[in-house]
C-alpha cells in the first residue's frame, strides 16, 4: 500500500506539492488570529461539586466573584475609609460603562470588614465584567481598565481577569521565542546531520507547512468548541517537532537509496513503502495516545487533544505527501549545497554504533541490570508527589500581576486566599434563607478542627449565602483537603443546599475525575500499542515489551520532574517555584511521552524487523537494526530535544515543566532505553522476541502489513 502509494507521489508530484502549498498558505493565513480564539481556564471537572458551588456564586451578582479586584490605597497619613477618598474612588467607579461591568462591590457600600486592610489605608472594589467567556471577558479588560485607574489614588489590579491577560500575553510571548530559537537551532543540525543545505532544509519546510495548517485548524475547532491557549503552544511544539523528525527519518531513508544507485522514483516507491509506513504507524500511535486526553471531563485536557492530535496527523500527513513530492522532484539535487566537512564525517558514521551494537550483545546482562536499578531510583520521587491546580505561581516571581494576587493574599485573606467556600442555596420559592440556620452551618464549620476562621462574604440580600473557611497550611496540603471532606459531611438543615468550593476542592473534585478514568485510558494506550505493533512486526511479544519501557520510561520522567518541581531541588537554578503538580499536565505528559517512547521503538524494531525478514538471525537483526537506525534516532530526539528545549525558557512554569520533562524523557528514552536496554533484552528473549499463535499470525499476515 505505502509502495504504490510513493509510485503516486512521484508521479503527480508538482500537483501533490502544489496543493499542500496553497492549504499551507491558507491555514497559515487564516491561524493568524487563532490567540483571539483561544480561552483560558477548564482545569476543572464541569459536573463536580465545586464547579456546581461556583454557579451558584455566579447565579447573583450579590455573590458573584469578581474578575478584577481593585486597591485603592489612601497616600499616606490618610485612611481608605475617609469621606473624601471614597467620594474620589467612588466617582470615577460610576462613571465605568455599564454595558461593560455586571456588577461593583465596593468597601463604602458594604463596609464589610474583609474589604479594607488592618491598617485602614486600602480598600476593595470587587469588579464583575459582562463577558460571558474569558476571551470577551478579555476584551472588555483592555476597554475598562484605564478606567479603574484614579488619579491621585494608589490603584493596583489583581484578580482572575490580570492574571488570565498576563498570562495570555506571555504565552504568545513564548511560542514565538521558542519557534525563532528552534528553527535557527534544527537547521544548523540539520546540516550537521546531511552535510548538507537542501537536504538539511526539507524537514524544516516540513514542519513550517505542518504548524501553519495546524494553526488554521485550531482556529476552526475554537469557533465550534472551547479551547485553551495553551493547545496553540502544543500544537507549535508537536507539529514543528514531529515534522521534522518525520522528515529525517524519510530524507535519510531517501537517500540511503539514492546512494544505493536506485533511481529518484524507485527511491521515493522504495522509501515509501518503508520509513514512509513507519512513519504512518508511529504518528497513528501517538494520535491515539493523544485522543485518550478526550476521555476526560475538563476542557483543558480536550484542548490539548485538539492540540497535539491535529498537529502530528498534519505533520504525519505532510511528511507523506508534500516530502516525497519534493524528493522525486529533487532526485539527485538533494545532495546540493554539500559542505565537505560534515559530508566526510558522515563515511565514518556507522563506526560507533557498530562497536555499540557488538558491546551490547557480548554482555546484555550486564547492561540492563544496572540501567534497571537506576531507573527504579528515579522513579521512587513520583510515588510522593502532590497535585493541584495552576495558580499566579506559573508566571514569573516578580511579574506585576502573581506579585498583586500576593500582596492581595496577603492584605485581605478572606478575598485573596485560597480559602473554602461554603455555598447555601434553598428553594428560590421559600424566599431568604433562615438567618438561625445558616449561622447554624457557619458554627459547624467554624468548630472543625481543620477550619481556623469562618467570614460570610455575602451580603444579607443575596439569594446564596457564601462563608469563605480558612486552614492552615497550603491548598494542597493535608489540612485543607481535610477540611473539605469534614464540611463536605455536614448534614446542612431541610431545605437547605450545602455546596463546597474553592481551590482545594477543585482539585480534589478534577483529580477524583481524572482519576476514575486513569484506567481505561491505560486500557486504550496499551490496547492500540499491542494491536498495532502486532499488526506492524508481526509479534506478540514486541508490543508487550515496548509497553512496559514506555512505562518505565514515562515514571522515570515524572520521578525527575517530582524531584524539581515538587521538591524543588534546583528550583532557584531553574527559576521555578515549587507547588504541586498539575495533573491535567501529567496526563498530557503522559500521553505524549508514552506516544513518543514507542514512536522510537517502531523506528528501531522496523529496522530489526527489516533485516529478520531478509534471513538474519535474531543477534544479526539487532545489531543491524542498531546500526541502521541509532544515529537516525538519536539525531531525531536531539532535534525533538531542541524544539521542546525552547519552550523550557517559557516564562509559564507549566510549559517549562512540560519543555524540561520532554528534555529528559528524551534523552533517556533514544539513549539509554532505546540503544542500550531495549536490545540487551531482545538479545535475551532470543527466538521468543518473534512469537505470535498462529492464527493471529496467519490474520496479520493477509493483512500484508508486515516487512
Amino acid at each position: 500500500m505505502f509502495a504504490r502509494w510513493g509510485s503516486f507521489v512521484a508521479r503527480r508530484r508538482s500537483i501533490v506539492l502544489a496543493t499542500m502549498i496553497v492549504v499551507a498558505t491558507l491555514g497559515g493565513t487564516y491561524g493568524i488570529g487563532v490567540f483571539d480564539a483561544m480561552s483560558q481556564g477548564g482545569y476543572e471537572d464541569p459536573g463536580s461539586e465545586a464547579v456546581h458551588a461556583h454557579r451558584a456564586m455566579q447565579s447573583d451578582p450579590a455573590t458573584a466573584t469578581a474578575d478584577v479586584v481593585a486597591v485603592y490605597t489612601a497616600p499616606e497619613g490618610e485612611r481608605a475609609d475617609s469621606q473624601t477618598f471614597a467620594a474620589t474612588v467612588g466617582t470615577a467607579l460610576a462613571d465605568l460603562p455599564e454595558h461593560a461591568v455586571a456588577s461593583v462591590t465596593t468597601y463604602w457600600q458594604t463596609e464589610a470588614p474583609f474589604l479594607i486592610s488592618e491598617d485602614g489605608r486600602s480598600a476593595l472594589a470587587l469588579v464583575t465584567l459582562s463577558g460571558e467567556d474569558t476571551a470577551a471577558k478579555q476584551a472588555i479588560l483592555a476597554d475598562v481598565e484605564d478606567a479603574l485607574y484614579v488619579d491621585g489614588v494608589g490603584t493596583t489590579l489583581t484578580g482572575s481577569a490580570p492574571v488570565e491577560a498576563a498570562i495570555s500575553d506571555q504565552t504568545k510571548r513564548d511560542l514565538f521565542l521558542a519557534e525563532g530559537i528552534a528553527l535557527p537551532v534544527v537547521m544548523f543540525l540539520l546540516i550537521v546531520i546531511f552535510g548538507g543545505v537542501v537536504a538539511a532544509s526539507l524537514p524544516v519546510l516540513i514542519g513550517v507547512l505542518t504548524v501553519s495548517i495546524a494553526l488554521g485548524i485550531l482556529r476552526l475547532v475554537a469557533n465550534v468548541t472551547e479551547v485553551n491557549e495553551f493547545a496553540v503552544n502544543v500544537a507549535g511544539l508537536l507539529g514543528l517537532g514531529m515534522a521534522i523528525d518525520y522528515g529525517l527519518f524519510i530524507v535519510s531513508r531517501f537517500r540511503e537509496e539514492r546512494d544505493a544507485g536506485v533511481p529518484a522514483q524507485d527511491a521515493v516507491r522504495n522509501t515509501m513503502a518503508t520509513a514512509g509506513r513507519t512513519v504512518a504507524f508511529s504518528a497513528l500511535l501517538l494520535v491515539v495516545a493523544l485522543s485518550t486526553l478526550l476521555l476526560f471531563p475538563q476542557s483543558f485536557l480536550n484542548s490539548l487533544a485538539y492540540g497535539g492530535m491535529t498537529a502530528v496527523t498534519l505533520a504525519a500527513i505532510v511528511a507523506l505527501t508534500a516530502l516525497p513530492a519534493m524528493l522525486a522532484l529533487m532526485g539527485h539535487r538533494i545532495d546540493a549545497w554539500q559542505i565537505p566537512w560534515f559530508r566526510s564525517r558522515g563515511k565514518d558514521r556507522t563506526r560507533f554504533w557498530t562497536r555499540l551494537a557488538n558491546g551490547v550483545m557480548r554482555r546484555p546482562v550486564l547492561v540492563s541490570v544496572p540501567i534497571l536499578a537506576v531507573l527504579v531510583l528515579l522513579i521512587s520521587p513520583f510515588l510522593n508527589t502532590t497535585f493541584g491546580s495552576p495558580d499566579e505561581r506559573v508566571l514569573p516571581e516578580g511579574d506585576p500581576a502573581r506579585v498583586a494576587i500576593e500582596d492581595l493574599s496577603a492584605e485581605f485573606p478572606a478575598i485573596g486566599g485560597d480559602n473554602i467556600q461554603v455555598v447555601l442555596r434553598g428553594d428560590t420559592s421559600s424566599g431568604p434563607l433562615d438567618a438561625a440556620a445558616t449561622a447554624a452551618v457557619a458554627d459547624q464549620v467554624d468548630s472543625l478542627p481543620e477550619v481556623t476562621a469562618v467570614d460570610r462574604t455575602s451580603p444579607v440580600e443575596a439569594s446564596v449565602v457564601v462563608f469563605e473557611a480558612r486552614y492552615d497550611g497550603a491548598a494542597a496540603g493535608a489540612d485543607a483537603r481535610d477540611a473539605v471532606a469534614a464540611i463536605r459531611d455536614i448534614d446542612p438543615p431541610d431545605g437547605v443546599e450545602l455546596l463546597v468550593g474553592g481551590a482545594t476542592a477543585v482539585d480534589m473534585d478534577s483529580l477524583d475525575a481524572i482519576t476514575d478514568r486513569l484506567p481505561l485510558m491505560a486500557v486504550i494506550l496499551l490496547g492500540a500499542t499491542f494491536i498495532l505493533l502486532f499488526l506492524a512486526f508481526g509479534s506478540i511479544v514486541l508490543p508487550i515489551k515496548a509497553a512496559i519501557m514506555a512505562a518505565v520510561s514515562l515514571s522515570a520522567t515524572f520521578g525527575v520532574l517530582t524531584w524539581i518541581f515538587v521538591e524543588g531541588h534546583g528550583a532557584g537554578l531553574l527559576n521555578v517555584t515549587p507547588q504541586p503538580m498539575e495533573i491535567g499536565v501529567i496526563v498530557l505528559m503522559a500521553a505524549v511521552i508514552f506516544g513518543l517512547s514507542t514512536d522510537y521503538e517502531v523506528f528501531l524494531l522496523s529496522r530489526i524487523v527489516e533485516a529478520r525478514s531478509k534471513g538474519a538471525d535474531t543477534e544479526t537483526a539487532i545489531r543491524t537494526g542498531m546500526v541502521r537506525s541509532g544515529r537516525v534516532i538519536t539525531a531525531a530526539a536531539l532535534l525533538l530535544i531542541v524544539v521542546t528545549g525552547a519552550f523550557a525558557l517559557s516564562g509559564i512554569q507549566m510549559m517549562r515543566f512540560i519543555g524540561i520533562g520532554m528534555i529528559f524523557a528524551l534523552a533517556l528514552d533514544a539513549t539509554v532505553i532505546r540503544m542500550l536496554l531495549v536490545p540487551s533484552l531482545l538479545k535475551l528473549m532470543g527466538r521468543a522476541n518473534w512469537w505470535a499463535p498462529g492464527p493471529l499470525r496467519r490474520v496479520q499476515r493477509r493483512l500484508q502489513l508486515s516487512h
